[in-house]
């Protein structure tokens, strides 16, 4: 039987599972490929640590990177390094050389995936990168491939299990955000340092990733409006209980009405808890696609972990390898569309807003008045009596434009009647 060879780049948490899988597996996967895959190296920072648990022999440890990729006996390199630098270099390396890549950078995907595309369509190789987004959940072929002859309208998404543990946490258990902070990092699913997930740059990585497959059009992580969940509060989540929703981080990518734009932003929503989104519980990730001709589909399962996303790396690998050996390639990057990015001042939705007025008459009409101002519905109003000369009152609107609702906030501001804007939030899913 003929073989495949394989160069591992990163020995981590991912990476150890990669070489794992492929030692444990070894027979099964040579009779799904048609050859065996044969791990050629694996390149690591640093050597002399416990990797026994990997299956890898000893001496295809190195910490020659750049050397590894540029082999000309290497067909696949799988890079799991993360981050822009060195991953961007060695993957161009590796294309220059003849290699395919497998890669789970979400990172420079949403930074760089035209000109990696371009390089691998220039060099005649393949690239693939299943698991930079949503861990095992097969995504991104369904989209690419499955759906290609569809047209999809929206994806909604619950894509990064740390912030989806936290909020599941304040809502199901209680927990203030510092407390399910802290619970998710003793379980490890946040890091010591959590700003890239809480913070909603991991999750609008992955939305620039989505939506450029999705609506074949370049995307870039500085296309998404990101807002983060470190302001969500108890309140909040009660908030949205007492209306029979549930607060979500949802990746959000849009195309307009007319099919001209295309618009992706990251925040914090209230979903009703009707929605199917609305049950995914813990560190789990689901994506609810909405197309013209398939209608509703959902995609759910674990979004992260060693196995999980070594499982989507090792599918990339064994469809690498089986186009090596058939002498073709998957397929190139689609980009002919060239949708340009909306302004998120264009997008329109529901919101919640939470004040705290003076309780006296006439302060409701003059609330009402600024929303009228800037043409903003209000859909429901409930007051809460806080103290003798204090209320709360929440509003929930019907759809408005963003930049309507940011006037009007600023507006509410200006009222000598109104102490504080509580909380703005948009309301999805209806």
């Amino acid at each position: 039987m003929a073989s495949v060879r394989i160069a591992l780049l990163g020995c981590g948490v991912v990476g150890s599972e990669v070489a794992r899988l492929l030692d444990e597996n070894a027979d099964e996967l040579a009779n799904r490929v048609g050859a065996r895959l044969e791990l050629a190296g694996v390149a690591v920072r640093r050597l002399g640590r416990d990797r026994t648990t990997s299956g890898v022999d000893p001496s295809l440890f190195t910490t020659d990177a750049a050397g590894l990729a540029a082999r000309d006996d290497v067909d696949v390199v799988v890079e799991v390094i993360g981050g822009l630098e060195p991953a961007r270099g060695l993957i161009h390396t590796a294309m220059e050389h003849g290699s395919s890549v497998v890669t789970a950078n979400k990172a420079l995907l949403a930074e760089d995936a035209v000109s990696l595309h371009t390089a691998a369509e220039k060099h005649g190789v393949d690239l693939y990168y299943e698991a930079a987004v949503a861990g095992a959940i097969p995504l991104l072929r369904p989209l690419r491939e499955s759906m290609a002859g569809d047209r999809v309208k929206r994806v909604l998404g619950i894509v990064n299990g740390t912030t989806n543990y936290i909020l599941d946490q304040m809502d199901s258990a209680g927990s203030s955000f510092t407390e399910a902070l802290e619970e998710a990092q003793a379980l490890g699913y946040a890091e010591a340092d959590p700003t890239a997930d809480v913070e909603g740059y991991d999750a609008a990585a992955k939305a620039a990733i989505l939506a450029g497959i999705a609506f074949h059009s370049p995307v870039g992580s500085g296309d998404v409006h990101r807002e983060g969940i470190s302001e969500v509060t108890a309140a909040d989540v009660a908030s949205a209980k007492a209306m029979g929703a549930v607060v979500k981080l949802l990746a959000i990518c849009e195309l307009s009405e007319d099919g001209n734009s295309v618009g992706v932003r990251v925040h914090p929503a209230m979903l009703p808890r009707t929605h199917p989104l609305a049950g995914v519980r813990g560190a789990y990730n689901a994506v609810f696609v909405e197309a013209e001709a398939a209608g509703q589909l959902m995609f759910y399962g674990p979004g992260a972990g060693g196995a999980p996303t070594a499982s989507a790396v090792l599918g990339d690998v064994v469809t690498a390898a089986r186009n090596r050996l058939g002498a073709s390639l998957g397929p190139r990057g689609s980009w002919y569309a060239d949708r340009p990015p909306r302004s998120m001042g264009d997008t329109v939705t529901r919101y919640h807003i939470s004040l705290d007025v003076t309780d006296r008459p006439g302060v409701l009409a003059a609330v009402a008045a600024v929303f009228a101002q800037h043409g903003v519905s209000i859909e429901t109003v409930r007051q809460k009596v806080e103290g003798p000369d204090d209320a709360e009152l929440v509003i929930v609107t019907h759809r408005a434009t963003d930049e309507a609702l940011t006037a009007t906030v600023e507006g509410l501001n200006d009222l000598d009647t109104v102490r504080d804007v509580l909380s703005v939030m948009r309301v999805e899913g209806e």
